[in-house]
């Protein structure tokens, strides 16, 4: 991306630059991005997609998990094009899912939303769509259904999958979601879904937001790992108190209590080596400066992730 380009994209007065004496990336910052981080852009949630991109780049990573808000609004072919221009791999596109209502028109619309999801996960290049499956149904008290509602909606979902060389990727959220975001609370539960279909077809998200709390978490990561299953790991850190708002407490790693050399380790001896995503919901980050919030995701996977990795083998491979 030429100096003009990358000043374009940062938008109005700079932001995606960072205060002073930072977001320079490789050339002004204090650590080089290993290969493997991919920057999720919900992390800088307020960028637009030439914006992040502009900061991811400058900051030297060369993964981006995209949402799909930002693609949309570009337009996709458009979204594409920049992502390719830019020497980006896209690690995901968030996100599909919301499955649990009953039959009728609202499911018809979701799973017709997945679809062109997944579509537009095909045009970018992405390995993988992420699957926030949906709390209970309005009234409803049953999650062993719901979750068979949410089996049934990706089985309709698998053969346009496979046709588009996607991964649909089941994350798992803690179970405070459960009630209004996802009835799959565990590895566990999201893999009895998934070992139901083809797995190329169908994997799990390893976030250690959502799952660092699980007693059987390392276990269940080699279950994943047997099968090929891992689509995506997101290293996030966990800290209380929550905000008031549930949704948006995801911290830099190393600034909360997970145990990122557990799980990381659990991770690559499963035999993961794809792109590992740092995606932040948190308002105070939102509220920072684009480029400053890229630099310290950078130094933050350098301290916590990185040491436990497989150095012998930096190559990115996608299941």
């Amino acid at each position: 991306m030429s100096t003009t380009a990358l000043r374009q994209a940062q938008g109005p007065a700079g932001q995606a630059q960072g205060p002073a004496g930072q977001g320079q990336g490789p050339a002004g910052g204090s650590t080089t991005p290993h290969p493997r981080l991919s920057v999720n852009q919900a992390t800088i949630k307020y960028a637009t997609l030439p914006e992040a991109v502009a900061a991811v780049t400058a900051a030297g990573v060369t993964s981006f998990g995209a949402w799909r808000e930002p693609v949309q609004a570009y337009g996709v072919a458009a979204s594409a094009s920049l992502l390719t221009d830019s020497g980006l791999r896209v690690s995901s596109l968030c996100r599909g899912g919301f499955f649990t209502m009953p039959e009728g028109p609202d499911r018809r619309t979701s799973i017709d939303d997945n679809r062109t999801a997944i579509d537009e996960a095909a045009a970018l290049g992405a390995p993988a769509l992420v699957l926030v499956v949906g709390g209970l149904p309005a009234g409803s008290r049953d999650l062993l259904g719901a979750r068979e509602l949410v089996r049934d909606a990706i089985g309709e979902l698998t053969d346009h999958a496979l046709e588009s060389g996607v991964q649909l990727a089941i994350e798992p959220l803690h179970p405070m979601y459960a009630s209004d975001r996802a009835v799959v609370s565990t590895l566990g539960q999201a893999l009895d879904i998934a070992e139901q279909f083809a797995p190329e077809a169908v994997g799990v998200v390893v976030d250690t937001f959502h799952i660092w709390w699980d007693p059987q978490v390392l276990e269940q990561i080699a279950r994943a790992g047997a099968t090929g299953r891992i689509s995506s790991y997101q290293a996030c850190d966990w800290a209380t108190p929550l905000a008031a708002d549930v949704l948006l407490s995801r911290h830099y790693p190393g600034d909360g209590v997970v145990d990122f050399g557990s799980l990381t380790r659990a991770v690559e001896a499963a035999g993961y080596t794809g792109d590992i995503e740092v995606e932040l919901f948190n308002q105070d980050i939102w509220d920072s400066p684009f480029q400053q919030v890229v630099d310290r995701t950078v130094d933050a996977f350098q301290a916590t992730v990185v040491p436990h990795l497989d150095h012998d083998d930096d190559a990115i491979h996608h299941p």
